[in-house]
């Protein structure tokens, strides 16, 4: 099944210095029908407005994955870590048994544009952790980036849950194949560009939940840059 999510039929919201698009029930989103696709719990494109962002709030038992798509993110926590991150950039948050964060956009004259990614872990209560990985543009032209995966995984982002993240940036007319393994399903992003996902076309802030497929051609539109979840069926 591929069933194809319209970004015109997800929920926003726009607070002035903060605007978002939910693709689950979420903050000024309520949709009881719509709460998570598998273990993926949150996913937000959001736009952070200049010299503003999330003052420090908490986190406890969620995964959270920051995919940076434009502009920068700064990141201050109660583990004493800081850092800036820019397009392509990636960072991640095991918040365990709790932990509290702020995320701003410090820039004074350009939006930060993210996706905020929320991830169910496995159990409650797991050790906190904390990273960010600066991939670079050509890591991701043309091919699949494995960005995130689980502690079995390869990818230098290790989280938890039994999860694969790939992003791309496709080139007009080129294309790619992705095979889903047995018992497994994908949620799939178009962030910027348009793509055929076997056929259905994907436009920019488009998504599209794959389940009972065995395989994915992607074929790039225009210049196409996307994301998605690859995880096991639940």
């Amino acid at each position: 099944m591929l069933k194809k999510l319209p970004k015109e039929n997800m929920g926003t919201s726009n607070l002035g210095w903060l605007e978002s698009r939910f693709h689950f029930s979420f903050a000024e989103y309520r949709n009881p029908n719509n709460m998570n696709f598998g273990v993926l719990r949150v996913l937000n494109d959001d736009i952070v407005h200049p010299e503003s962002g999330f003052d420090t709030h908490p986190h406890a038992n969620m995964e959270i994955i920051s995919y940076v798509v434009n502009g920068e993110i700064t990141h201050k926590d109660s583990m004493g870590n800081s850092e800036t991150l820019k397009r392509g950039e990636v960072q991640y948050l095991s918040a365990g048994d709790g932990i509290y964060h702020s995320e701003h956009n410090v820039h004074k004259s350009d939006d930060l544009r993210l996706l905020q990614i929320w991830i169910i872990p496995p159990f409650a209560g797991l050790p906190r952790l904390y990273g960010s990985k600066r991939y670079e543009e050509k890591d991701r032209i043309n091919k699949f980036l494995n960005i995130v995966s689980s502690t079995d995984g390869t990818a230098d982002i290790k989280i938890y849950q039994d999860i694969n993240i790939y992003v791309s940036e496709l080139e007009i007319n080129k294309s790619l194949e992705f095979e889903i393994k047995k018992n497994r399903q994908v949620y799939f992003v178009q962030i910027e560009g348009s793509s055929n996902i076997n056929e259905i076309t994907l436009n920019a802030g488009d998504a599209m939940e794959i389940v009972h497929i065995k395989k994915i051609e992607i074929k790039a539109l225009e210049n196409s840059h996307f994301l998605f979840i690859e995880m096991a069926k639940v």
